[in-house]
């Protein structure tokens, strides 16, 4: 017997969703302020801008958070 989405994702797939794209934007950028890129080209960055790479953290964190509360309050 094959599972439905509404069996499988509890019914609203948007939650899982944003918590997907929320928690792989906040991952994504905590990785590339960690690792770096090495050695840069002339004109290339070594590191993302820490301004820009805080908010997109914040936002992803937002998200994420958002999405968990929705699949716990149901």
């Amino acid at each position: 017997m094959l599972l439905g989405a509404e069996q499988l994702l509890g019914g609203d797939p948007l939650p899982w969703l944003v918590l997907a794209v929320g928690a792989a934007l906040a991952l994504g950028t905590v990785m590339a302020l960690l690792r770096g890129q090495g050695e840069a080209d002339e004109g290339e960055l070594v590191r993302p801008p820490l301004a820009r790479s805080v908010i997109m953290i914040v936002i992803g964190l937002l998200a994420a958070v958002w999405a968990v509360a929705s699949l716990i309050k149901g």
